[in-house]
């Protein structure tokens, strides 16, 4: 049932909001919403209606339907969405131009990236009204708090308040300038799918699935057909491949040298690969490049002894170049640990000042505890250690760590 909401439930919104116009978000939120709390009380009921989907959007759009009456400034808008009901719950079918989006979830993500709301409220926005996360898991995939998350939802619904009325397609121009905050999105949707914040699931299959299909949508489409998102999408192929393999058989996560490599999926690695050939194309080299450089290097090799180690130090050198981060330091440290040893990789970081957002992060801790158990530091080590247990989000997570840094005992 959740994943099946959870799936939904920006489709909806995306599907409403393309009707109502997206300046009435939270009232197209709240409808959808509503109809998902109705399916809880009527499906456990009574019999599952043949399609749930029609009969969630029927509901939701009653809903939104009665919240518009209520507001007599409105009338324009309903008499453009008159009659959508008597059509049934599918979307009518309409004629596209060339600079058009036809998918209505990635039609609303570009609208969401309004270059007028502010970075971080855009993701927020995005993640939040179109896949369906909670604050919290915000809050951790953007290294901030749940405080802060409400105040940039607040202020990116009170810019879709002043749009105007239909929610049509940006011309070209202004896609090409919002690409960056839909990969930003795409990217994080991704993520939580491979490493989810949710306390019972370390992996979300679906999330993946979903932020596939809307990154090939976009590489379809003429504005998002460029490398960069050629590169996105062989990334996450790569990471796909592997799926299988890092989970066990009571959903615990699995470490990188405990992976069954013969689970790992060869037919996706083979389209990985065929987006990574195709993103050569052009002189531009993004983070993404990188990432699916590093994603295929793990793929190719045989065991993780056998990784090529300093070819990944190198591509995190060039991720740092390309997208600066502490994050990226303390990847390529792990890197250099295992091709020149632990205190080789304590090095890397050595006057490195993590932010206040990594220092107070799990995977800080969990890398310098790694590295100076390694290198036979133990009381620092053990320090370490029992911060990163402290702070990490989930208990698979926590699992894992304690697996990675039991020699300590």
């Amino acid at each position: 049932m959740e994943h099946f909401f959870r799936h939904d439930y920006g489709r909806l919104v995306s599907m409403l909001a393309r009707r109502t116009g997206v300046r009435h978000i939270e009232l197209v939120e709240d409808a959808v919403q509503s109809a998902l709390m109705a399916a809880l009380t009527s499906w456990t009921e009574q019999a599952l209606p043949d399609e749930p989907g029609a009969w969630l959007y029927k509901v939701a759009y009653t809903k939104l339907i009665q919240d518009l009456r209520a507001k007599a400034t409105r009338l324009k808008i309903l008499e453009k969405a008159a009659g959508d009901l008597s059509a049934g719950a599918c979307d009518p079918v309409s004629p596209f131009f060339a600079d058009e989006i036809r998918d209505d979830m990635l039609r609303m993500l570009f609208v969401c990236c309004d270059e007028a709301i502010p970075w971080e409220s855009r993701l927020v926005l995005a993640l939040k009204t179109l896949c369906g996360f909670s604050t919290g898991e915000i809050a951790l995939r953007l290294f901030t708090s749940e405080a802060n998350v409400h105040k940039r939802l607040g202020r990116a619904r009170e810019r879709l308040r002043q749009a105007p009325p239909e929610l049509d397609t940006p011309p070209l121009e202004t896609l090409r300038n919002r690409l960056p905050g839909v990969y930003g999105v795409l990217y994080l949707l991704f993520n939580e799918g491979y490493l989810s914040a949710h306390a019972e699931q370390a992996i979300r299959r679906e999330l993946c699935d979903e932020a596939i299909r809307l990154a090939t949508l976009l590489a379809e489409h003429p504005v998002g057909a460029v490398p960069e998102s050629f590169a996105l999408l062989a990334l996450m192929h790569l990471h796909m491949a592997r799926l299988g393999s890092r989970t066990d058989s009571m959903g615990g996560l699995l470490l990188l040298e405990e992976q069954d490599r013969s689970l790992w999926d060869r037919e996706k690695i083979r389209i990985g690969v065929s987006w990574l050939e195709k993103s050569a194309s052009g002189d531009v080299f993004s983070r993404f490049h990188a990432e699916a450089g590093i994603a295929a290097e793990h793929c190719f090799s045989p065991s993780c002894q056998q990784t090529r180690w300093r070819e990944i130090a190198d591509l995190y050198s060039m991720l740092e170049r390309i997208a600066p981060s502490p994050l990226h330091t303390l990847n390529r440290a792990v890197a250099v640990a295992e091709w020149q040893g632990p205190r080789a990789g304590l090095a890397v970081l050595e006057g490195l000042a993590p932010p206040a957002w990594l220092s107070g992060s799990y995977l800080w801790d969990a890398v310098l505890g790694d590295l100076h158990r390694r290198a036979g530091h133990l009381e620092i080590a053990r320090q370490h250690r029992e911060r990163a247990l402290c702070s990490a989000p989930t208990d698979a997570v926590r699992e894992l760590l304690r697996r990675r840094l039991e020699s300590l005992e």
